[in-house]
């Protein structure tokens, strides 16, 4: 493919994955078959056009659904069904994605926000672990994967004046992992993040109002399991760490952006969700773009264009610009979730013949199961996305297991937290480790192994005493 024609389809590749978020908006509200059609179709375009013109593509993972559909066709009657709704997961995800994408840009590229995550990057070493980690949740919540970018970028920009080796190694490494675990911890229970969103569809009888309370407790338990862990094996210097200032400011005067941001996005969500009855993820997903283009709005008071005028750019550069950039990312998400519904499809009917009868194990053991396997798949490569989509289809429902919804939820999207810690293959490690100059498998394993190993217990604790109690 020439140069040329490359450039003009990744110029309106942009136009796809926002077809798909609208489309998807509407079937949340609508519940209509043509918007779900709709919402396929312009995602499949935006899949073979990234990878017909975006060189990062994952062209393996494209080529291993092609090949699983074909087993469709040949092997199962009624594989139209089963791949079209594989296509529909990996709309919904890309959907998600687009609309996510639009907030974090957004806010990123706001100076409120970025000197928000400055001022926690500056705090004393006594304060530094907690101010990051509450701040790498926070920021995790609005900009996910773009919180590790955020203030990974301002802690290795404060490191980075550091004289000595010794410390400079030692802070920095601290500050990442701190920012890396605050925001895994989102992953247990944000309707914002995709952990949540898919579970909630593949796990029968789960809704995120019956789930926040058992999750959120997970959020908690792996920021203060973090916080005791650093406390504990703090490193031990050659000399003394030089004495530093404390930033000028209150904590609520730095913080007031981001928390106003959050605040707007909880209480717009929350009362789209009354008003309407729309589930939480679908009024999230409505809701967050309305959120982005009015903090645009609000930054455009300052623009030689005006409001309208700096709305109307930002839009053509988000659309033109900065999804397309994004190409590879929306093709891999797409496909983890199309090869993972599309594998449960194909494998439901074999496990029999098997000898695989996952109804028989114990309910308990099942739960424990998910907290481990999510994490352990990670390491072989597998995102979380996939491995989900793959496997909770072939277990039990939550009522034939004699379950509450709520433990085999913070089961999975604690699994999914630990293995935004650990797996080298997740873009939060990935990230991570670019950051800190290391390889992201010693980032993941070396700097959170032991973190990882405790969390699982807990968790599993945790998710027995909700099967049992619940």
């Amino acid at each position: 493919m020439s140069p040329g024609l490359r450039s003009g389809i990744l110029g309106i590749s942009g136009l796809l994955p926002a077809g798909a978020m609208l489309a998807t908006v509407l079937w949340e509200y609508s519940a209509s078959p043509p918007a779900a059609a709709l919402a396929g179709g312009f995602a499949l375009a935006g899949v073979i056009a990234f990878s017909l013109a975006d060189r990062t593509a994952p062209i393996i993972f494209v080529l291993v659904g092609i090949a699983m559909a074909g087993a469709a066709v040949a092997t199962r009657p009624d594989w139209f069904e089963g791949t079209w709704t594989a296509v529909e997961r990996g709309s919904f995800v890309v959907a998600l994605y687009t609309a996510l994408t639009a907030i974090r840009i957004a806010a990123m590229g706001s100076g409120e926000i970025v000197e928000c995550g400055r001022f926690l990057a500056g705090q004393r070493p006594g304060l530094r672990y907690v101010a990051l980690t509450i701040g790498g949740h926070l920021f995790g919540l609005i900009l996910l994967y773009g919180s590790i970018a955020l203030l990974g970028s301002l802690a290795a920009e404060s490191t980075a004046r550091e004289a000595d080796a010794e410390l400079r190694r030692h802070r920095l490494r601290r500050m990442l992992v701190a920012i890396n675990r605050g925001f895994a911890a989102t992953l247990c229970w944000s309707p914002l993040g995709f952990s949540m969103a898919i579970t909630l569809t593949l796990v029968p009888g789960a809704d995120w109002s019956a789930v926040v309370v058992p999750c959120l407790l997970n959020a908690v338990l792996m920021i203060l399991v973090g916080w005791g862990l650093d406390t504990v094996f703090k490193p031990r210097l050659a000399q003394p760490a030089p004495v530093r200032a404390v930033p000028a400011g209150g904590w609520l005067l730095h913080l007031r952006p981001l928390l106003l941001l959050l605040g707007a996005v909880v209480v717009g969500v929350a009362l789209l969700h009354e008003a309407t009855g729309v589930d939480v993820i679908g009024a999230v997903m409505s809701f967050a773009p309305i959120v982005a283009i009015a903090w645009i709005w609000l930054q455009g008071a300052r623009m030689p264009a005006g409001r309208l005028g700096h709305v109307g750019h930002r839009l053509g550069e988000f659309l033109g610009r900065e999804l397309p950039a994004y190409g590879g990312q929306i093709v891999l998400l797409f496909m983890a979730a199309f090869i993972g519904s599309l594998g449960a499809f194909l494998l439901v009917p074999l496990t029999p013949r098997l000898g695989l009868d996952f109804s028989v194990l114990p309910p308990l053991l099942i739960v424990v199961a998910m907290v481990w396997l999510v994490p352990l798949a990670g390491q072989l490569g597998m995102n979380p996305i996939l491995s989900v989509s793959l496997i909770v289809p072939l277990l039990p429902s939550p009522a034939a297991m004699g379950i509450h919804p709520a433990a085999l939820v913070a089961a999975i999207t604690g699994g999914w937290a630990i293995s935004g810690t650990t797996s080298p293959f997740t873009a939060s490690v990935l990230l991570v480790g670019s950051y800190g100059g290391v390889p992201a498998r010693e980032a993941g394993l070396r700097w959170n192994g032991p973190y990882a190993l405790l969390m699982g217990c807990t968790i599993s604790v945790w998710v027995l005493i909700l099967a049992a109690a619940m």
